[in-house]
């Protein structure tokens, strides 16, 4: 997330497109010449794979920076961007964030913060692929997540790499404990900690 206070910088740097549920953002393979600034909405990142499966990275919410890493490395987009439901954002160009990155400080360690908790995420996400049973990934993914999210059981299980039917028994099982409630297509987070517990195998 951008700090509150740092979004009415961003917002000058260029007009505010709408883009109505369903409608692409970019393509996985376009050349990053802009960063994108959701002010209101909810994105979709995802990677295409040539047979046309899609695997979810992440969802943005309001508020949030995407593109930014081929964006500042130059190099072609690693994933695709879609509109979940009618979003608004800022579309900067390279040149103009670089101006006004060398003009703002506080911009550019908001920048410098919101890539080191992608890296963080990124990282995460690779060790409970890796090591963690469903439930406790989705587990770790929640408390990540809190206070709520806003997800179906589909979209979860494409970001924790379990099917539908093993994402409904793991929520099943974590409501069971207290620590979540599921919602029509979200879920409410009331107790992390446990569930942070839980993901690192210190309770059962």
């Amino acid at each position: 997330m951008v700090e509150p206070n740092l979004w009415r910088v961003l917002e000058p740097l260029a007009p505010t497109l709408v883009y109505q549920r369903g409608s692409m953002i970019y393509w996985q393979g376009d050349m990053a010449d802009r960063l994108y600034y959701l002010k209101r909405g909810k994105i979709r990142i995802f990677l295409a794979s040539v047979d046309g499966a899609e695997h979810t990275l992440r969802i943005q919410q309001t508020g949030s920076v995407f593109g930014e890493a081929a964006f500042f490395d130059g190099g072609p987009r690693m994933s695709s961007a879609r509109a979940l439901e009618k979003s608004e954002i800022i579309a900067i160009p390279r040149d103009v964030l670089l101006d006004s990155l060398q003009r703002e400080p506080g911009l550019a360690m908001a920048m410098m913060r919101a890539l080191s908790a992608r890296v963080r995420m990124l990282s995460s996400q690779v060790d409970s692929m890796a090591f963690l049973q469903a439930d406790r990934r989705l587990a770790r993914f929640l408390a990540e997540s809190a206070p709520v999210i806003q997800c179906s059981h589909e979209e979860l299980g494409e970001r924790i790499g379990a099917s539908r039917i093993t994402i409904t028994r793991a929520v099943q099982k974590l409501q069971q404990r207290g620590w979540i409630q599921p919602q029509y297509r979200a879920i409410r987070i009331f107790d992390p900690v446990a569930l942070l517990d839980y993901a690192n195998g210190e309770t059962k």
